[in-house]
């Protein structure tokens, strides 16, 4: 297993930020007075003149992000994903994305991650925002190894950017000999009888679903996707092509998310197969841990399989 597991994904995080900052000066770290929570204390101690704490003021701290930027700096900004995401999205749709200008913004404790800090700071709608910005990059890397193969192409990215991330350790998913390209999504199990798009906390979700299931007969086939915009609609479409029926599994509501973009694209390229969703109904969050909140909004390797089960007799039924 890569040391990288050992890690939260935090300090994976920071730990490319300084990294990459002393070989690149263009990059500037803002933070809306979360840096404990975060880890970028340890980027402020590094890089003091290269750190800017805006406060509780996210719609400011985009906006001055987005000034950084049209002078030449690469800045991260970083909050809660609600607060990254909805609380300031006019500044992002119009500072950062009309404009132009390459900014990252980092949402931490997407979806149930949030946990104890409860309903307001549960977002379940931020991919469906973050994609409707034009040419937004929206990635949300679903363990350590993937963040530090992905970090160096987030660099040399020159689009705005928003990035899911994790705070605390992830369960591993891929080795430090993984190949993970920000515009391709992986297959992390090959199976034939139908396939399982999994991103985020609901990859290893998905690969104990698949191993369940091959208990049974299925031979699901998991897809580990990074990327939500730009869609890899070569790899999802030849897979569905190849298997005959789908699941999407994500951390974020049904409405709007990554299941509605695979429809959507099946519909477009008449691929017309059996396809399930796991993923959060039309609710707000609440107060709980983890695996709590996963079985309430049935996010569980449980919820996959009965999903699979579905997709798959409709498939042998031809329906």
């Amino acid at each position: 297993m890569s040391e990288l597991h050992n890690k939260e994904m935090r300090q994976v995080y920071v730990d490319n930020l300084i990294k990459y900052s002393k070989l690149d000066r263009r990059i500037v770290v803002l933070e809306a007075d979360l840096m404990n929570c975060i880890g970028t204390g340890k980027f402020k101690e590094a890089f003091p003149r290269r750190f800017i704490n805006c406060g509780i003021a996210e719609s400011n701290m985009i906006g001055v992000a987005a000034g950084l930027a049209s002078c030449g700096k690469l800045p991260f900004c970083s909050s809660f994903t609600p607060f990254a995401t909805r609380r300031c999205y006019d500044q992002i749709a119009v500072s950062v994305g009309y404009t132009k200008q390459n900014v990252k913004i980092v949402g931490t404790d997407p979806g149930i991650m949030a946990q104890v800090n409860g309903g307001t700071h549960m977002s379940f709608e931020d991919v469906a925002l973050m994609t409707q910005v034009p040419d937004m990059i929206v990635v949300e890397p679903c363990d350590c190894v993937c963040l530090d193969k992905l970090f160096p192409q987030i660099l040399k990215c020159d689009k705005p950017m928003y990035i899911r991330l994790q705070r605390k350790k992830t369960p591993p998913i891929y080795d430090d000999n993984a190949k993970i390209d920000l515009f391709k999504a992986n297959t992390v199990v090959d199976g034939d009888s139908l396939t399982i798009i999994a991103c985020g906390i609901m990859v290893h979700r998905a690969i104990a679903a698949s191993m369940a299931l091959k208990n049974q007969g299925i031979n699901a086939r998991v897809i580990a996707l990074h990327t939500y915009k730009p869609l890899d609609s070569e790899t999802i479409l030849n897979a569905c092509r190849e298997t005959g029926a789908v699941v999407v599994c994500e951390n974020h509501h049904l409405i709007g998310g990554l299941g509605s973009e695979v429809a959507a694209l099946l519909m477009q390229n008449d691929v017309l197969i059996p396809m399930t969703r796991v993923g959060i109904g039309d609710r707000y969050g609440e107060v709980g841990k983890e695996a709590y909140l996963a079985e309430i909004m049935h996010l569980t390797e449980q919820d996959i399989v009965e999903k699979a089960q579905q997709a798959y007799k409709r498939k042998l039924a031809n329906i």
